[in-house]
């Protein structure tokens, strides 16, 4: 017996109550499905998932079954950027995930579909159909268009910086503003939101060939009643529920393509975070160990050329599969009741490639543009890099790791030693940034800004001053224990772990220490102090007493989400998620 068809047998209000709610009593019956999303009028890609969620109601109609909708909006990283409101994303996710399990929870449902598209409602929304685990399907919301020019939004960064230089005047930001998100949808560029969308796929609870389709697009809508249909299929089966499908291979899988898409360094925190609800270990070194020597294919902004809609046009999470399929689990279960490899088969039989194809041609008419798939998706025998696109450094500096995406970093400074420059918030940072008291060969830290420092905000408007400054971009580091967007370039280096909050090495670090960095060798240390080089033994007594010294900041948040998350939070490199056992060690 379907678990909703037991439930109404232990609550004899509940068939009134959903009769007065609007179903049919023939509907009471049916096989239920939980349809979550983050719809809301919070931007531009979840404005847009309404339309989604009805079609697939629809869906689950036509298969017999019957959709009920839950909501959970999910906030925008764009919109709250460069304010204390950044503060609160990561802690987000974890919100969306705790209602998805109160949801489904308090009204057993046999299946579910989930519908999201950005940076923490579709982590939040894969962390949270783990903890229920109940059968699955994952409708992705799609990317925007590019603006006039191929402007898309991560761009706005670069032009911010330049009118604050003076290189531009008021009219011209003006016009990117105005331009650069023409539609609904996940931002055009693989920052958090595109890699996420990737993800779902790659770990095979989204339909093949489904991540990333133009938002606008009536295939999107035709893949949310597929996935009605398929939900309600998969009520009447069994062992097909996340942890039946999900399994260390899945992840494994998904890092890869991660690798060759240049992802976001934010995977790395969402990731382990969902491994996590299966009881499941991924960590930063898990990342580091599949990335070397993995290929980066995607030319995509931000470390590439094209907007991400042409992503898909060139082929998708397919496409990037069929390069590297030699390292790849095909055997590995999906959503489908299909292997990856059998789903890769059907989408070359029944004819996707030769859809987006057809799509390629018109965005080429549209944008006056000759863009080839080889152009966005390079072959394996041809890729942009053979090292992945991300690194995890370790040292002194950070025992426990920090992440580089080395793809979208100056080879400059791959190698560097550089004095140190500390800051204890972003806002004083980027004021010496762009004032000019940040001088080539420095070592910017800002610190306090991890999970328990300030909730772990991106510092995008820093990282985006250094990238487009053409004497610093190339001449520097940055280095924190905050995050960055998924749209961040340059000498970027996050998430040093410990955190300085905990008193973690970053915090004990003090103007003129000598740091070094080394991409190829995974190092950051700390090896001279007052710009002279020290040894080993010496930096460790010097930390040592400087420890001695050292007292935590006040808690930055009294009460609200952030107070509990700076009191739970995991470490940075094991996914940040509300770690429970802390209750524990008190």
């Amino acid at each position: 017996m379907l678990i909703s068809q037991k439930m109404r047998e232990l609550s004899p209000e509940l068939d009134p109550l959903r009769l007065g709610t609007g179903w049919r009593p023939e509907e009471l019956s049916k096989p239920q499905i939980f349809i979550e999303s983050t719809f809301g009028d919070s931007h531009p890609g979840s404005g847009h998932l309404d339309k989604l969620v009805e079609a697939a109601k629809e869906g689950i109609a036509e298969a017999g079954g019957c959709g009920a909708r839950y909501f959970c909006t999910d906030i925008c990283d764009g919109e709250s950027q460069g304010t204390d409101g950044i503060n609160y994303s990561l802690m987000s996710r974890e919100m969306i995930a705790n209602m998805i399990e109160i949801q489904q929870s308090a009204t057993p449902f046999d299946a579910g579909v989930y519908i999201a598209s950005c940076d923490k409602g579709l982590p939040g929304n894969l962390m949270g159909l783990m903890r229920v685990n109940i059968p699955a399907v994952v409708v992705t919301g799609g990317t925007m268009a590019a603006g006039p020019q191929l402007l898309t939004l991560e761009q706005l960064g670069i032009y911010s910086a330049r009118y604050e230089r003076g290189e531009i005047d008021e009219s011209e930001l003006n016009w990117a503003k105005r331009n650069a998100c023409p539609s609904c949808g996940a931002c055009s560029f693989i920052g958090t939101a595109s890699t996420m969308q990737i993800m779902a796929e790659a770990l095979g609870l989204a339909l093949p060939g489904s991540a990333l389709l133009p938002a606008t697009s009536p295939d999107l809508l035709e893949y949310a009643k597929s996935a009605g249909r398929l939900a309600v299929k998969l009520a009447n089966s069994q062992g097909m529920r996340p942890s039946d499908i999900v399994t260390l291979e899945s992840f494994e899988n998904a890092i890869l393509v991660h690798a060759a898409v240049s992802g976001s360094t934010n995977c790395l925190l969402h990731l382990p975070a969902m491994a996590h609800e299966l009881e499941l270990e991924i960590t930063g070194d898990t990342f580091d160990q599949l990335h070397r020597g993995a290929r980066y294919l995607l030319d995509v902004r931000p470390a590439g050329r094209w907007p991400a809609e042409f992503f898909y046009y060139a082929g998708g999470v397919p496409a990037i599969m069929e390069e590297i399929k030699g390292h790849l689990h095909l055997d590995a279960m999906t959503v489908t009741g299909k292997t990856l490899g059998e789903n890769l088969e059907e989408l070359k039989a029944g004819g996707f490639y030769d859809r987006c194809q057809e799509w390629l041609e018109k965005a080429n008419k549209k944008h006056h543009t000759s863009i080839t798939r080889e152009d966005v998706i390079r072959p394996y025998d041809r890729a942009l890099g053979t090292d992945g696109s991300i690194a995890i450094l370790k040292g002194n500096l950070a025992p426990e790791g920090a992440v580089i995406k080395h793809t979208a970093c100056p080879r400059e400074m791959f190698s560097a030693t550089l004095t140190a420059r500390p800051f204890d918030s972003e806002e004083e940072c980027i004021d010496a940034v762009l004032h000019h008291r940040v001088k080539p060969g420095d070592a910017v830290f800002i610190r306090y800004e991890g999970p328990k420092g300030s909730g772990m905000p991106e510092m995008f408007y820093t990282s985006e001053a250094i990238s487009s400054d053409k004497e610093l971009g190339r001449s520097i580091a940055l280095i924190t224990d905050g995050r960055f967007s998924g749209a961040s370039t340059g000498p970027v280096v996050g998430h040093c772990s410990p955190e300085a909050q905990v008193g973690g090495p970053i915090a004990l670090v003090e103007e003129g220490d000598l740091i070094r960095l080394d991409v190829k060798e995974r190092v950051l240390e700390i090896v001279g102090v007052k710009g002279e080089r020290r040894t080993p033994e010496e930096i460790d007594a010097i930390l040592a007493k400087r420890k001695k010294r050292w007292k935590p900041k006040p808690v930055k948040y009294k009460r609200g989400a952030l107070r509990l998350f700076s009191e739970l939070a995991a470490s940075p490199m094991k996914g940040a998620y509300l770690d429970y056992g802390n209750f524990d060690k008190e």
